[in-house]
């Protein structure tokens, strides 16, 4: 191909496209949707600094208990706060619906509430407007509505054959025409890239959310391209301007809403979960099993009692040289959290299951690549919220047996109940205890989840390719 052609093509397609004023309402339509979209994006990535201070009343309610029973705070508690991914202001994903704070105290498992679509309306089940989403879902429209006649109207008027007889090959033609749309389509996307990397200049960032940001840029750039080239060839193989925009709806019609609600439907029907008094009851009766080890004479306790005094050969637990309801609580704790994350590991991968079919579909749905890689990049995936439950959960374990650890310690052989002033511990042993802190995934397991995502994308752009020059030399100018 001769690159001067190319351009030449390419330029004659923007000189047609910029005659009419509808470039110019779209472009005025998308940079206003992309400032609510940015604006949303900030508002929504606020919400950091009020959790941030809830976290730190939590910390300050912990520390100001007075010395006291280390079991009753165990039971005292405190919250985690799950704060929000710098790249949330880009994808929102399942943010809205995950949840964002949970109580956590000894003995038990507390659920993340505090959704933001349990406080708003339905209307949020139809996705909240981000800058992804506008580039997943309204841009492609957008290149459709630009590209759909970039060949049919030029055989339908006679320009085709005029252009292919001075000289131009079909292949120059289709790729000066396919570079000339996703030029037109760069010039919707770069306002996005530049409002991004403007929000994130603002604050003090590490490499990784840099690293992040420049693979979800490149791959909305690949998406773009894909769709240029898609519009492209739908274009070439029509034999009217009309029935070229009908498939181009279609098309994105079954990409963006049929494929995506079919397998979640399909994978919910595959795989079905149990409601949240389902999953919590079979843990409680899981547990119970085990007894309670609040109770002194519970028979299943009864065995571990003896078992420990037999060791120690003592008589009684007061001649013991530690304090064993402390490691009586320390056992059942230690039961309760095996049985919870047993459970809650087995609701996660039935979540994956139905999940599954929907990554699977990427391959034939770049869309669905796209979209999932963005919020797993952006840190807004079931992945991301499913690390925190489990952080969560660990800090939760470690806080409990630290006081446990401390009853076994500190508090003398013969005292069996939390009550009173005497048989405290300093308060300086829990002010010790570090505050919650939530990792992010790394940026390497985030693309290693999403591999099928990085396929499909990459997949796509040689498939198009592909059919692109098997329009180069099947088309026809007739």
């Amino acid at each position: 191909m001769r690159r001067d052609v190319l351009l030449l093509v390419a330029r004659q397609f923007w000189t047609s496209v910029f005659k009419s004023k509808a470039i110019y309402l779209l472009l005025g339509l998308t940079l206003i949707l992309l400032f609510y979209a940015a604006f949303s994006g900030v508002s929504y990535h606020e919400q950091n600094h009020h959790r941030i201070e809830h976290q730190q009343q939590a910390r300050e309610s912990w520390e100001a208990n007075p010395d006291k029973h280390p079991h009753r705070m165990a039971h005292f508690g405190t919250f985690a706060f799950r704060l929000k991914h710098p790249l949330s202001i880009f994808d929102f994903g399942v943010e809205s619906f995950t949840g964002n704070a949970v109580f956590l105290e000894a003995h038990k498992q507390n659920v993340v509430n505090f959704s933001e679509a349990s406080y708003s309306t339905s209307l949020i089940r139809f996705g909240e407007l981000s800058m992804g989403m506008i580039l997943q879902l309204i841009l492609p429209l957008i290149v459709f509505f630009l590209g759909y006649a970039a060949i049919v109207a030029d055989r339908e008027n006679g320009t085709l054959k005029i252009l292919l007889t001075q000289g131009a090959t079909w292949k120059e033609v289709l790729y000066g025409r396919a570079l000339g749309l996703f030029g037109l389509s760069c010039l919707f996307y770069l306002p996005f890239v530049f409002a991004t990397v403007a929000l994130l200049l603002m604050e003090s960032y590490t490499a990784d959310v840099w690293i992040r940001l420049l693979v979800i840029l490149a791959s909305y750039l690949l998406y773009l391209f894909i769709v240029s080239l898609l519009t492209i060839i739908i274009s070439v193989g029509s034999k009217t301007s009309k029935n070229a925009l009908v498939k181009l709806l279609g098309i994105w019609l079954l990409l963006v809403v049929v494929i995506p609600r079919t397998s979640q439907a399909v994978g919910s029907f595959l795989y079905p979960t149990p409601t949240k008094l389902e999953f919590r009851g079979a843990i409680e009766e899981e547990v119970i099993q085990f007894g309670d080890s609040h109770n002194a004479n519970d028979p299943y306790y009864n065995f571990i009692r003896d078992s420990v005094l037999e060791v120690h050969g003592v008589q009684s637990i007061n001649e013991l040289p530690f304090n064993y309801p402390g490691f009586q609580m320390y056992v059942g704790e230690k039961i309760s959290t095996e049985i919870y994350v047993r459970h809650h590991k087995e609701l996660l991968d039935q979540y994956r299951r139905q999940n599954q079919l929907t990554k699977w579909l990427a391959l034939v749905n770049p869309y669905l690549g796209v979209k999932g890689l963005s919020m797993a990049l952006c840190g807004t995936d079931l992945e991301t919220y499913a690390s925190f439950q489990h952080q969560a959960e660990a800090y939760r374990y470690e806080l409990a047996q630290a006081m446990n650890e401390l009853q076994i310690k500190h508090i003398r052989a013969n005292v069996t109940s939390s009550e009173g002033k005497v048989n405290v511990v300093d308060r300086e042993e829990w002010k010790s205890f570090p505050d919650f802190t939530y990792e992010y995934p790394t940026v390497e397991s985030t693309l290693g989840s999403e591999l099928l995502a990085l396929i499909s994308i990459l997949l796509w752009s040689v498939v198009a390719l592909g059919m692109m020059n098997y329009w180069a030399r099947n088309a026809s100018a007739l």
